[in-house]
């Protein structure tokens, strides 16, 4: 009873165990990671064009949905950079970013997210994400960078930025450069460099001092809190808004209200196709987290739950005042290394910010943006990998290519021409590779049993005998290739009498492919040639078995390509014409 009520609610199982120890624990996390994710969550409602406690917002339901639900015990949910990005592209051009209807915008965007979630969670369509391959991913997360860099420029020099595409950014900065604001410059400026001394610097130099490795990390990764501080402080005490410098302004105190969002049909569906490309990228980047973290303690998460789980965390956001969230990697990995033990500390992380909420939003009125700026391009920073497109072109010049394309598309375009052609190039691709698989006509290596490529390998072969190993599953895209390649090989070689499918690396014949090799038979029998089969794997044994190929097949099956060999090249000619139909393995 207790196990299936743990798969619909997995925080029981973690609860079993809890003592005190794991909540001292599971608290010191919270506290570190409320204190980040603080002037985060109010950073990243600035990237997405919303008002500041909507980030707040975004950090609290969620977060205590996750707990009940998630699967991880230390993947910390909530406003992400590359989700607000996004968010901010997907409303542009539905109401004016901070309006009510963007703000109402946001929720059908996150609760559409939700719904799309939980849905593939129920149908377990989790392997959906595979499609987004890591080239495209990477390359997407790149450009995404770059963008999120460059829209927080404005406010860095204090002038009014805007564009989704980086062309339209520059174009946007250029128009205004006479406008800058050298408070607002010195301000953003000089935390931009703070916090990259503190990223690069800090930890080494704490190490040196004495302090612990991990007390120094965390130390190093909550530079922003310190930031934070120290501008609210100064821009209080010098009323720096009179000087032109923006601030985040009032501040609503108080814990988010619970309603639906607009019900309108008309947004849901304009929001529908940016809330599935929301969901998968946030679904993709949440579970590599997520799986990362649990490998280094021996656990495992159930992606289709992980769905279910961040399906409801948005749900939660749209009903709560809050925009799309997911799995962010720099507070999971802080959440991880303070030592949280359990999900608990996704919930007591979601209490500190209602604490927050209703006690310091009176002095983050007077917060400079140019701070949450700079907190936002030092954050992103990590997720810029130019080195990747060397490695990625290096490796396999197609996957570059996709990359490159979704990089460029994404910078030129925007978010969501970007990663749709960096899917389609992906899918393409694997379409053109598995439509003409690799094959080799193979041999046997002299006092072995084992069998390679005649072009790479100094084999056995017999002119009557063919042994053609294929490497790729069979199916619509590639069935007529087999053919064409089957018909090659045979027009080459006058005295061939036995024809060879080594099918170890075929795991499945469709439809189409097996026609295609019904085809072969006739044609080489018309020819006086028998085509054979060799390890044919159990699963495609088993459906082979309910056709008239079997029957039909003049050849013969065999258990290994060993026994092939043998019974063809070695055997009597009476002996060869036997027909053994062996069990698939």
């Amino acid at each position: 009873m207790l196990n299936r009520f743990a798969r619909v609610l997995p925080i029981v199982h973690w609860l079993k165990d809890y003592n005190g120890g794991t909540f001292v624990s599971d608290s010191l996390a919270a506290v570190i990671v409320t204190l980040m994710l603080v002037p985060q969550a109010l950073a990243y409602a600035l990237l997405a064009g919303l008002p500041a406690e909507v980030g707040l917002y975004a950090s609290m339901i969620p977060l205590v949905v996750y707990a009940l639900f998630g699967t991880s015990a230390t993947l910390a949910v909530g406003p992400v950079a590359v989700a607000s990005l996004m968010t901010a592209s997907a409303l542009g051009g539905i109401a004016q970013a901070g309006s009510p209807e963007y703000v109402g915008a946001a929720l059908v965007l996150a609760a559409l997210s939700g719904l799309i979630l939980f849905a593939m969670g129920v149908l377990r369509l989790g392997f959906l994400a595979n499609f987004l391959s890591h080239p495209v991913i990477s390359g997407f997360v790149t450009a995404s960078g770059i963008l999120i860099a460059g829209s927080q420029i404005g406010h860095i020099l204090g002038i009014q930025g805007g564009g989704h595409n980086l062309l339209e950014m520059g174009r946007g900065l250029w128009q205004q450069i006479a406008a800058i604001n050298p408070v607002t410059l010195v301000i953003g400026g000089g935390v931009l460099v703070y916090l990259y001394l503190c990223r690069r610097f800090l930890k080494p130099a704490l190490v040196a001092i004495g302090l612990s490795e991990r007390l120094a990390d965390l130390s190093s990764k909550a530079a922003p809190v310190s930031a934070v501080i120290v501008t609210t402080a100064a821009a209080w005490f010098w009323d720096l808004g009179e000087a032109g410098v923006k601030l985040v302004g009032e501040v609503p105190s108080g814990l988010p209200s619970i309603s639906l969002p607009p019900l309108d049909p008309a947004i849901w569906s304009t929001l529908l196709p940016a809330a599935v490309l929301i969901s998968l990228v946030g679904f993709v980047e949440s579970v590599s987290v997520a799986q990362t973290l649990a490998a280094k303690r021996r656990q495992r998460i159930d992606p289709n739950a992980e769905l279910i789980a961040l399906g409801l965390a948005n749900v939660g956001a749209g009903v709560g005042g809050g925009s799309p969230v997911s799995g962010g990697f720099s507070r999971s990995v802080v959440n991880f290394e303070a030592g949280a033990q359990t999900p608990v500390a996704g919930a007591l992380t979601a209490l500190g910010i209602a604490i927050a909420t209703l006690t310091m939003t009176g002095l983050l009125a007077y917060l400079p943006k140019a701070t949450l700026a700079a907190t936002i391009i030092i954050a992103i920073s990590t997720l810029i990998d130019f080195s990747a497109i060397r490695r990625t072109l290096s490796y396999s010049k197609a996957d570059g290519a996709a990359m490159l394309a979704t990089i460029v598309l994404t910078l030129v375009h925007g978010v969501e021409l970007g990663i749709l052609v960096g899917v389609g190039i992906s899918l393409g691709l694997y379409l053109y590779r598995t439509s003409r698989p690799h094959s080799a006509v193979v041999g046997l290596i002299p006092g072995t049993e084992h069998f390679r490529n005649v072009s790479r390998h100094d084999v056995r072969t017999d002119d009557a005998t063919i042994i053609l190993r294929v490497d790729e599953s069979l199916y619509f895209a590639n069935a007529r290739y087999l053919e064409d390649t089957v018909l090659e090989l045979v027009s080459a070689r006058p005295r061939l009498k036995n024809l060879v499918l080594a099918c170890q690396a075929v795991n499945d014949i469709d439809a189409s492919a097996l026609e295609s090799l019904e085809a072969i038979d006739k044609r080489l029998a018309e020819a006086d040639i028998t085509l054979h089969l060799a390890e044919v794997k159990g699963p495609v044994m088993d459906r082979l078995r309910r056709t008239e190929f079997c029957r039909e097949l003049r050849g013969s099956i065999f258990l290994s390509t060993y026994e092939a060999w043998r019974t063809l090249v070695n055997a009597t000619p009476a002996k060869a014409k036997e027909k053994p139909v062996t069990q698939g393995g």
